[in-house]
């Protein structure tokens, strides 16, 4: 027997997507993600997560994405652009459906407001609230990667604006 069989695997740490229109924001979420043992990858916007989750040879197991993502200037709507600019809630579906078993999870400085413009009820995905602490970050995403990654069920879309239960 080698010495090699005795060696237990490298654990690899968990890779999580940082997704916000803010730069300080994803640099802020990168440090205090990458301190706690987590790897960080970051995208500007939605269409460059979207192209991120295409193209990226490794596991990403979270993608931690702003619910409002302005786009960076003036596009076109076009069906045949595979890396659309879109809100959190549809970059977390359209990412989900590009990489099976993705953890999510949104957050917004305007909560109340910006969860019930999208009609998203209370305890569909899980949230944080900006701003908000290192310990609350941490361990939110320590929580939702212990927990099998929540099925984005897109037949709630369509609801009306005032039919919301709030995360928690």
């Amino acid at each position: 027997m080698t010495e090699h069989q005795n060696i237990p695997p490298t654990p690899v740490s968990p890779m999580i997507l940082v997704v916000d229109d803010e730069p300080s924001i994803t640099k802020l979420c990168k440090t205090l993600l990458e301190g706690a043992g987590f790897t960080v990858l970051q995208a500007e916007g939605s269409s460059d997560a979207l192209k991120i989750c295409t193209e990226h040879q490794g596991p990403i197991d979270l993608l931690l994405t702003d619910l409002i993502l302005p786009p960076p200037g003036f596009q076109l709507a076009s069906s045949s652009n595979p890396f659309p600019h879109v809100h959190g809630l549809e970059l977390a579906v359209r990412a989900a459906a590009i990489r099976k078993g993705l953890h999510v999870i949104l957050m917004s400085g305007n909560p109340e407001k910006d969860l019930a413009s999208h009609g998203i009820k209370r305890g569909t995905l899980p949230f944080l609230a900006k701003p908000f602490e290192q310990d609350r970050l941490i361990h939110l995403v320590q929580d939702v990667l212990a927990q099998p990654a929540s099925s984005l069920d897109v037949s709630g879309h369509g609801k009306a604006a005032n039919d919301v239960d709030w995360f928690g």
